[in-house]
């Protein structure tokens, strides 16, 4: 009887948490934390003294509002989204060195900098073209190297919207569709310069057959096919009648038999 007092006792001085998948533990003890993550799974520690801190190592997304300004001047409203993840073995270093809101402090604040830093090198057009792509993986590199041995990786930096002043934003659009219709005309000059090429080879190929056909013609050759012209008249069965002038025949009629 004496020792079930003792189990509860020692049952309610033990605590226990669930670390789940995609993201680990830490312990703090007496104000300390633990060197070691702890892996996913049921963990017993002493609640009095002890503290379990999970942080989350999946992939995890923030969407942050910024205004970013332009190479000349101007200021772009933009929704960007920021892909990263803690590394598992780091987190205590992370909590140790940043705290537990370390993605507004640093992670969000890192990324203002680097985006701010990067569009500064651009126009505002740049932000509405193909160099949106490499915008991006200018940002995503600086945040990188800045957080370099810090306990994160940046997997992506992707621009979700872009809000360009109206007039320029028009004049983008006007520009675009110039560059549309500049392309789409040369296609079609193109297309044309084929058509053309295409009928001067045609016509260099007939008359360099018709050249040919003309040098073969000559006066043997002319005389052989008389001849041969002269036998097939002469074998045919039919009457008819034949004006020559002994170079080539010509047939003017016949008995149509």
């Amino acid at each position: 009887m004496r020792a079930l007092p003792l189990f509860v006792l020692v049952a309610g001085l033990t605590g226990c948490a669930v670390i789940n998948q995609g993201e680990v533990g830490v312990m703090r003890r007496w104000g300390r934390l633990d060197e070691k993550a702890v892996e996913p799974g049921l963990v017993f520690y002493e609640p009095v003294s002890t503290q379990v801190l999970r942080v989350p190592v999946r992939l995890t997304t923030v969407t942050v509002d910024f205004t970013l300004p332009s190479k000349e001047g101007l200021n772009v409203d933009a929704q960007i989204s920021i892909l990263y993840r803690v590394e598992a073995e780091r987190a205590p270093q992370v909590l140790g060195t940043i705290g537990e809101n370390y993605e507004e402090e640093l992670v969000v604040a890192v990324f203002r900098s680097a985006a701010a830093d990067v569009s500064a090198r651009f126009f505002a057009r740049d932000l509405y073209s193909a160099e949106r792509g490499h915008i991006e993986k200018e940002i995503k590199k600086l945040m990188t190297e800045v957080l370099a041995g810090r306990g994160f990786i940046i997997e992506a930096v992707l621009m979700k919207a872009i809000a360009l002043p109206p007039g320029l934003a028009k004049a983008i659009e006007s520009k675009l569709s110039a560059e549309q219709d500049a392309e789409r005309m040369q296609f079609l000059i193109q297309r044309e310069k084929l058509e053309a090429d295409r009928k001067r080879i045609e016509a260099e190929g007939q008359r360099d057959a018709q050249k040919v056909v003309a040098e073969g013609l000559t006066e043997p050759v002319l005389r052989l096919r008389a001849i041969e012209a002269f036998k097939q008249l002469a074998t045919s069965p039919n009457a008819k009648v034949i004006v020559t002038d002994g170079k080539s025949p010509l047939q003017v009629a016949g008995d149509g038999r």
